[in-house]
C-alpha cells in the first residue's frame, strides 16, 4: 500500500524559489494607464489610489515592497473594496499573457496555489495555516482560463 502524501506536499507555496514567478514582485513588464510598470505590485497599489499623484509615486518605487509600502499610505478609490478582487484577476490575466509566464503557470498542473507568508496577511495570503488565500485562488482560476484557452481543459 502506497503512503499518502502529506496535504502540503500536494501543493505550491510559499511563492518563491522556483515558484517566485507566482509572486505579484517577480518582474514583469506591464503596460498600464499609460506607461510601462516593472511589477503587477505596482500596477495593483497603484490601480487602487484615487489621486493621480500618488499613482505617479508609486510608479516611480524601485521595488514592488516600497510600491506596496506606498499604497498602504494612499486615499483609496472609492469603490476599491468592491473592485480590488476582479482587479487583481484582470492584472493576473495581463501578467500571464506572456508565454514564458504563462507556460510555467501551466506547468504548476492541478497543485494548488498558496500565498504562503509570514507577515500576516491572511486576504491574499495563508499565515500559521490561517486564511483566505485569494491570491492563490485567482491564480488557479487563471491557470484555468489559460489551460481552457489552450484547448487543455479545466
Amino acid at each position: 500500500m502506497l503512503a499518502q502524501r502529506p496535504e502540503e506536499d500536494c501543493m505550491i507555496g510559499p511563492f518563491r524559489g522556483p515558484h517566485a514567478f507566482l509572486s505579484n514582485f517577480h518582474p514583469c513588464s506591464f503596460y498600464w494607464a499609460g506607461r510601462q510598470w516593472p511589477t503587477l505590485e505596482h500596477v495593483y497599489q497603484a490601480a487602487k489610489c484615487e489621486d493621480l499623484g500618488d499613482r505617479d509615486t508609486i510608479h516611480r518605487a524601485r521595488t514592488p515592497g516600497e510600491a506596496k509600502r506606498l499604497g498602504r499610505g494612499v486615499v483609496l478609490r472609492p469603490n476599491w473594496e468592491r473592485v480590488k478582487l476582479c482587479a487583481m484577476h484582470d492584472l493576473l490575466l495581463v501578467k500571464f499573457k506572456d508565454p514564458v509566464l504563462r507556460s510555467k503557470l501551466l506547468a504548476t498542473g492541478e497543485e494548488e496555489l498558496v500565498e504562503v507568508n509570514d507577515w500576516g496577511d491572511t486576504f491574499w495570503g495563508v499565515c500559521r495555516g490561517e486564511g483566505y488565500n485569494y491570491l492563490g485562488n485567482l491564480l488557479m482560476i487563471v491557470r484555468d482560463h489559460y489551460r481552457r484557452a489552450a484547448g487543455l481543459g479545466a
